[in-house]
């Protein structure tokens, strides 16, 4: 799962002409579910949504309170397109949860949230229609989160399997094989000439 948190002055929610949510000072989030996400991924993105330090304390001390703490409000809005791979330019949406999944599982998100806040402060879009979202973004303030036990991002698993690759590389080449290959240079010495070879006794020492 996949949440992109902007803490705001104001957002609202625009479908056709009517506006549908808004909410002044809080944070706004855009949620993208996974097809591999579970309840302990709602959990953790919901308890991150709340307790992330985004906002100043009474004494104006920066990243010391929590929309919580401070009594603002948040506007959740669905937005598979956070679960985009790209292939080439053209993005691909098959890792998002189908839309009749996801909508009872949004759902479920949104009162895990009212039940852990005021249910007055959690605001909301309207879930499968096409959206204008107004953020008016304080700092600018973002912060992306992704679930623990979520997919991989694709990038990052084409990283690692190249370095998985290359150790495995290094390691099939062996200690006797690279000292074949530092050494190659020198059996291509005149062999009437040993006085060099044997005189170079510390290189031969040299582990």
């Amino acid at each position: 799962m996949r949440a992109i948190v902007q803490r705001v002055t104001k957002a609202s929610v625009t479908v056709g002409e009517e506006q549908v949510s808004s909410i002044g000072r809080g944070l706004c989030v855009l949620l993208g579910i996974s097809v591999e996400d579970t309840q302990r991924d709602a959990e953790y993105i919901v308890r991150k949504i709340l307790n992330l330090r985004l906002f100043e304390d009474e004494n104006g001390r920066a990243w010391s309170k929590s929309v919580m703490e401070r009594d603002f409000e948040v506007l959740c809005v669905s937005q598979f397109t956070l679960q985009c791979i790209l292939k080439g330019n053209k993005p691909d949406f098959h890792s998002a949860m189908p839309a009749e999944l996801a909508q009872p599982f949004y759902s479920s998100i949104l009162e895990n949230m009212r039940s852990a806040y005021k249910p007055e402060h959690i605001k909301d879009g309207k879930f499968g229609a096409c959206m204008q979202v107004h953020i008016q973004n304080d700092g600018p303030v973002t912060i992306e989160l992704t679930s623990p036990s979520g997919p991989m991002d694709p990038k990052q698993l084409s990283k690692l399997e190249k370095q998985q690759q290359r150790k495995e590389k290094t390691r099939s080449k062996g200690p006797s094989e690279s000292g074949r290959e530092k050494s190659a240079p020198r059996s291509r010495q005149d062999p009437n000439a040993s006085s060099g070879a044997e005189g170079d006794v510390s290189s031969e020492r040299e582990p």
